[in-house]
């Protein structure tokens, strides 16, 4: 079965945006995070994505050159009207609106044994992901600014019992990408 990895950029002091909701200063350059390897290593290994409604709204309905062309399923109460731009064989949006637990089992479906499914965007997608224990690893990218205030990534969890174990710390000099390993009890 599929692995599943949840991750987000997060300033220093642990907020995904700012107080009026932006992420521009987590993601100042768009253009050279495509480049990194990290993320050209993740477009590799990832057969399937699962997103909130709100990082699905923040492409406006485009998402012509999105990195990740494999199926895509977006957790909402309603589904839009209107097709996403960018739409092929490969990116497909699925719009799922039973629950964390439905949008977690099709995507291991579909991206299979060999690849991961990767939560992409979203605090409480994050949050849902880490409350329910849906996730075997977990990406954080550390990116040196100070927001001091918005949202916080690790706000609303509930992380009694949740060892985790390091498995690379890759520095740059603009993130540092921290990634874990979940420790599964016996």
């Amino acid at each position: 079965m599929a692995r599943v990895i949840v991750g987000m950029a997060m300033s220093l002091d642990g907020f995904v945006n700012d107080r009026s909701g932006s992420v521009s200063r987590l993601y100042p350059d768009l253009e050279a995070l495509r480049k990194t390897e990290v993320l050209q290593e993740a477009i590799k290994t990832t057969g399937a994505v699962v997103m909130g409604r709100h990082a699905y709204d923040m492409a406006e309905g485009d998402f012509t050159g999105y990195e990740f062309q494999v199926p895509i399923f977006v957790l909402t109460h309603h589904a839009p009207i209107k097709a996403a731009k960018g739409e092929n064989g490969r990116l497909r949006f699925n719009f799922i609106t039973d629950g964390i637990e439905s949008a977690m089992e099709k995507a291991r479906s579909a991206a299979g044994d060999d690849k991961y499914v990767t939560v992409v965007g979203g605090a409480n997608t994050f949050q849902q992901c880490i409350n329910k224990r849906l996730f075997d690893e977990l990406e954080i990218d550390l990116v040196p600014v100070l927001l001091g205030g918005g949202l916080r990534l690790f706000e609303h969890i509930s992380a009694e019992n949740i060892n985790l174990e390091i498995m690379s710390v890759i520095e740059s000099p603009w993130v540092t990408h921290l990634r874990y390993h979940v420790v599964k009890e016996n």
